[in-house]
């Protein structure tokens, strides 16, 4: 006899993955450092053939740092949060750089939404607070995103405890 599964795929009340901007992309970050490296290069052999040998190694050290900024600012990129609302619950699902997911489930009657504004009004950021908990949601927006997201995120907050 065949088994007989029942499954409900509820959608959810508001859903959102925010991720960082980022202009540049790995093709563009190599290529920034081939011409790093190329326009180290050149004043290398010239201090070189005055016989100051050990200014090639501050320059090489200079490429090798500037390669490891722009590689951790690429592995930054990877980072991103899910947010999700259902009627009983709100989901925050945060991933870093490296992959490591943390997810925290909250109760949307219990759970409030602060917005840190400036002294020009501008969002500068947010946050879930419960009795006893307080997270930064989407710290790496920018201010007009953030602006955004808590519209939306905030109506869709409301609704679910009417």
């Amino acid at each position: 006899m065949p088994k007989m599964t029942t499954q409900t795929q509820a959608r959810p009340l508001f859903a959102a993955k925010l991720t960082p901007h980022r202009s540049m992309g790995r093709k563009g970050a190599r290529a920034v450092i081939v011409l790093v490296a190329i326009l180290a290069t050149i004043p290398g052999i010239v201090f070189f053939s005055m016989g100051a040998w050990p200014i090639v190694g501050f320059m090489g050290l200079d490429v090798a740092l500037i390669w490891w900024a722009m590689s951790a600012s690429q592995r930054d990129g990877k980072r991103y949060e899910e947010v999700t609302l259902w009627p009983d619950q709100l989901e925050l699902k945060q991933v870093d750089g490296a992959g490591k997911e943390t997810l925290t489930r909250f109760n949307p009657y219990f759970v409030k939404l602060v917005i840190d504004r400036d002294y020009n009004e501008r969002t500068v950021a947010l946050h879930l607070r419960t009795r006893d908990r307080d997270m930064v949601l989407g710290s790496f927006l920018d201010q007009d995103e953030k602006a955004s997201f808590a519209k939306a995120f905030g109506t869709a907050l409301k609704r679910a405890r009417v």
